[in-house]
This record gives C-alpha cells, sequence and structure tokens, in this order.
C-alpha cells in the first residue's frame, strides 16, 4: 500500500474529519440498500417465479448506484471533471 494515495491522484483533496464521517455514512447507507436490492433480487432467484420484474430492478440499481455517487462526490468535491 501507498501511504497517502489520494495525493498522488489528480483531483483528490484531503478532506476534514467531518466529510471523512459523512462520506462513511453515505457508503454505510449505500451497502445496506445494496443488501435491501441483493434480497429483492435473491427472491426472484429463489422462486423461480418472474414475480420481480429484472428489467426495472436493474435500472433501479442502477439510478441508486448513481445516486449514491453523486452524493458522495458533492461531500468529496474533486476538481477534476
Amino acid at each position: 500500500m501507498v501511504d497517502n494515495q489520494h495525493k498522488k491522484i489528480t483531483g483528490y483533496r484531503d478532506l476534514t474529519e467531518e466529510e471523512i464521517a459523512l462520506m462513511n455514512k453515505v457508503k454505510a447507507k449505500a451497502e445496506e440498500v445494496g443488501k435491501l436490492l441483493a434480497e429483492i433480487e435473491g427472491l426472484h432467484a429463489d422462486t423461480g417465479q418472474h414475480t420481480i420484474d429484472m428489467r426495472w430492478l436493474n435500472i433501479g440499481k442502477t439510478d441508486l448506484q448513481k445516486g449514491f455517487m453523486a452524493v458522495v462526490r458533492s461531500i468529496a468535491r474533486p476538481d477534476t471533471f
């Protein structure tokens, strides 16, 4: 592992303790939501029935991932595109 990796990557900055705590909260909530989605997907796989519309579930998963990434980015405020 490289110490202070973020300093070697363009666009990253040092975060405050408060920002780190907020980002960790967002990431923990994303993990919680991810587990719920896996549970929903498991229901579909376990029953073998088409009780879940997998197309919409996958759209929801993608949109939620993008949303959580956007929230993390709003906290991190990178200075690159």
